[in-house]
Protein backbone atom coordinates (compact mmCIF):
# COMPACT_ATOMS: atom_id res chain seq x y z
CA UNK A 1 0.00 0.00 0.00
CA UNK A 2 2.86 2.53 1.05
CA UNK A 3 4.76 1.50 -2.14
CA UNK A 4 1.56 1.69 -4.20
CA UNK A 5 0.71 5.75 -3.20
CA UNK A 6 4.73 6.69 -3.62
CA UNK A 7 5.02 4.82 -6.52
CA UNK A 8 8.56 2.78 -5.75
CA UNK A 9 8.97 -0.92 -4.63
CA UNK A 10 8.00 -2.70 -2.15
CA UNK A 11 11.50 -3.82 -1.97
CA UNK A 12 12.54 0.28 -1.25
CA UNK A 13 9.56 0.50 1.52
CA UNK A 14 11.54 -2.56 3.63
CA UNK A 15 14.50 -1.32 3.07
CA UNK A 16 13.78 2.16 4.51
CA UNK A 17 11.70 0.91 7.39
CA UNK A 18 14.81 -1.48 8.22
CA UNK A 19 17.01 1.76 8.32
CA UNK A 20 14.36 3.67 10.17
CA UNK A 21 13.69 0.91 12.80
CA UNK A 22 18.15 0.65 13.39
CA UNK A 23 19.27 4.25 12.91
CA UNK A 24 15.76 6.45 13.33
CA UNK A 25 15.14 9.40 11.44
CA UNK A 26 18.66 10.38 10.96
CA UNK A 27 19.34 6.92 8.66
CA UNK A 28 16.37 8.48 6.35
CA UNK A 29 18.71 10.93 5.32
CA UNK A 30 19.61 11.05 1.97
CA UNK A 31 23.06 10.91 1.31
CA UNK A 32 22.84 12.50 -2.38
CA UNK A 33 22.62 11.69 -6.15
CA UNK A 34 23.07 8.16 -6.07
CA UNK A 35 26.12 8.79 -9.09
CA UNK A 36 27.83 12.05 -9.10
CA UNK A 37 31.29 12.06 -9.54
CA UNK A 38 33.13 15.27 -8.05
CA UNK A 39 36.17 17.22 -8.69
CA UNK A 40 37.59 18.26 -5.76
CA UNK A 41 39.57 21.79 -5.56
CA UNK A 42 42.73 20.22 -5.36
CA UNK A 43 41.85 18.10 -8.92
CA UNK A 44 40.46 21.29 -10.42
CA UNK A 45 43.07 23.30 -9.49
CA UNK A 46 45.28 20.39 -11.56
CA UNK A 47 42.53 21.28 -14.25
CA UNK A 48 43.16 24.99 -14.29
CA UNK A 49 46.44 24.67 -14.45
CA UNK A 50 45.81 22.08 -17.71
CA UNK A 51 43.54 24.74 -19.19
CA UNK A 52 46.35 27.41 -18.93
CA UNK A 53 48.56 25.01 -21.20
CA UNK A 54 45.91 25.77 -24.07
CA UNK A 55 43.82 22.92 -26.13
CA UNK A 56 46.60 22.94 -28.59
CA UNK A 57 49.21 21.19 -25.83
CA UNK A 58 46.65 18.37 -25.88
CA UNK A 59 46.26 17.30 -29.02
CA UNK A 60 43.36 19.94 -30.64
CA UNK A 61 43.39 21.41 -33.29
CA UNK A 62 43.45 24.98 -32.08
CA UNK A 63 43.20 27.23 -29.23
CA UNK A 64 39.62 27.25 -28.81
CA UNK A 65 38.32 25.41 -25.51
CA UNK A 66 35.06 23.77 -25.91
CA UNK A 67 32.59 22.30 -23.53
CA UNK A 68 33.21 18.60 -24.75
CA UNK A 69 37.01 19.40 -24.85
CA UNK A 70 37.32 20.32 -21.16
CA UNK A 71 35.33 17.28 -20.84
CA UNK A 72 37.87 15.28 -22.28
CA UNK A 73 40.69 16.68 -20.73
CA UNK A 74 38.91 16.19 -17.26
CA UNK A 75 38.14 12.45 -18.27
CA UNK A 76 41.97 11.64 -19.81
CA UNK A 77 43.96 14.02 -16.60
CA UNK A 78 41.37 13.31 -13.71
CA UNK A 79 40.26 9.80 -14.62
CA UNK A 80 36.14 11.43 -13.66
CA UNK A 81 33.21 10.59 -16.51
CA UNK A 82 31.35 14.07 -16.16
CA UNK A 83 28.29 15.22 -18.56
CA UNK A 84 28.89 18.38 -20.97
CA UNK A 85 26.46 20.25 -18.73
CA UNK A 86 27.84 19.17 -15.52
CA UNK A 87 31.29 20.05 -16.98
CA UNK A 88 29.37 23.28 -17.59
CA UNK A 89 28.48 24.05 -14.04
CA UNK A 90 31.87 23.38 -12.59
CA UNK A 91 33.42 25.62 -14.33
CA UNK A 92 31.04 28.26 -13.58
CA UNK A 93 30.82 27.17 -9.98
CA UNK A 94 34.46 28.38 -10.20
CA UNK A 95 34.15 31.26 -12.14
CA UNK A 96 34.87 30.69 -15.57
CA UNK A 97 32.91 31.70 -18.25
CA UNK A 98 31.97 31.36 -21.69
CA UNK A 99 34.45 33.48 -24.03
CA UNK A 100 33.25 35.67 -27.21
CA UNK A 101 35.75 36.98 -30.00
CA UNK A 102 36.23 40.69 -28.84
CA UNK A 103 36.23 41.77 -32.85
CA UNK A 104 35.96 40.24 -35.70
CA UNK A 105 37.92 38.29 -37.87
CA UNK A 106 41.24 39.69 -40.16
CA UNK A 107 40.22 37.42 -42.85
CA UNK A 108 36.66 38.50 -42.61
CA UNK A 109 36.03 40.12 -45.93
CA UNK A 110 32.99 42.33 -46.03
CA UNK A 111 32.14 43.06 -49.76
CA UNK A 112 31.54 38.84 -50.06
CA UNK A 113 29.59 39.16 -46.78
CA UNK A 114 27.51 42.11 -48.79
CA UNK A 115 27.12 40.51 -51.53
CA UNK A 116 26.61 37.33 -49.98
CA UNK A 117 23.30 38.93 -48.23
CA UNK A 118 21.95 41.00 -51.32
CA UNK A 119 22.08 37.98 -53.51
CA UNK A 120 22.20 34.87 -51.72
CA UNK A 121 20.14 35.74 -48.75
CA UNK A 122 16.81 36.58 -50.15
CA UNK A 123 16.70 33.41 -52.41
CA UNK A 124 17.44 31.26 -49.52
CA UNK A 125 14.75 32.53 -47.55
CA UNK A 126 12.61 32.76 -50.26
CA UNK A 127 13.64 28.84 -51.43
CA UNK A 128 10.54 26.88 -48.95
CA UNK A 129 7.83 25.66 -50.46
CA UNK A 130 4.50 27.65 -50.00
CA UNK A 131 1.91 25.56 -48.17
CA UNK A 132 -0.85 24.20 -50.58
CA UNK A 133 -3.85 22.09 -50.81
CA UNK A 134 -3.15 18.39 -50.81
CA UNK A 135 -2.53 15.38 -49.24
CA UNK A 136 0.18 14.08 -47.12
CA UNK A 137 -0.06 10.02 -47.38
CA UNK A 138 2.12 8.57 -49.59
CA UNK A 139 -0.60 6.37 -50.45
CA UNK A 140 -3.34 8.58 -51.62
CA UNK A 141 -3.45 10.04 -54.51
CA UNK A 142 -2.50 14.26 -54.93
CA UNK A 143 -5.84 15.63 -55.18
CA UNK A 144 -4.18 18.65 -57.53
Amino acid sequence: MIAKELRVSVRSVERWRRAWREGGMEALRSAGPANSPTVTDAQFAVLEAELGKGSSAHGFDDERWTLTRVQTLIRRRLRVSLSVATVWRLLKRHGWSWQAPARRALERDEHAVELWKKEVWPRVRASRRRPVPGSSSRTKPDSR
